[in-house]
């Protein structure tokens, strides 16, 4: 009697990522927010935008290196789109402000999409010139749309924060309303709870 070994297929499956990069003010909320979405599969807190190499929180603070608090969301496309983010970006931040998100005022606390290709900059614009003609908000929109350019990421205390701090004020009295108002808007898109 002989039998033969074989052995399962081994197809290689190939799995493409992408990234898109927003500031929307404080990281920290921005941050928690995209963590909440389908297909999401990493966003860091850092900062994009500026002229000093290797920035620090405080230098970023103090608003002279030019960098804005952002985060890089690496994403699926296969499970979540460039548009999704970016209705999800429109959705979660004060468009409209120059240098200001509620309490945080600063140039690290604009409003940017730092496009990752071609294709981010034209839905990036295109949104954004919709959103102006719709009225959906009473002043003119100040969004800047910009390359992409190096991508320094924030302090460790700074990652994963809302998940490692929700019980401080701040997240308590700032982000976490700010969270539940977008499960509300975007149920249909959030991660199942395992």
């Amino acid at each position: 009697m002989t039998s033969s070994l074989t052995s399962p297929s081994t197809e290689e499956t190939t799995f493409r990522t992408d990234t898109a990069t927003f500031g929307t003010g404080c990281f920290w909320c921005t941050e928690a927010i995209f963590q909440q979405l389908d297909g999401v599969l990493k966003v860091s807190s850092g900062y994009s935008g500026g002229h000093v190499k290797n920035p620090t929180y405080k230098e970023v603070c103090e608003g002279t290196t030019g960098h804005a608090e952002c985060v890089e969301i690496v994403y699926d496309p296969a499970k979540i789109s460039f548009d999704e983010l970016l209705e999800a970006f429109w959705q979660t931040h004060d468009p409209t402000t120059l240098n200001r998100q509620g309490n945080d005022v600063g140039t690290q606390y604009r409003s940017a999409i730092f496009y990752h290709n071609a294709e981010q900059k034209a839905k990036a614009e295109k949104y954004k010139a919709e959103l102006e003609k719709s009225g959906a908000w009473d002043k003119p929109i100040v969004t800047e749309i910009t390359p992409a350019s190096e991508f320094y990421i924030a302090e460790n205390y700074h990652q994963d924060y809302y998940n490692n701090n929700g019980s401080a004020p701040y997240c308590y009295y700032v982000i976490r309303p700010k969270l539940e108002k977008f499960e509300k808007v975007f149920k249909n898109k959030m991660k199942k709870a395992h």
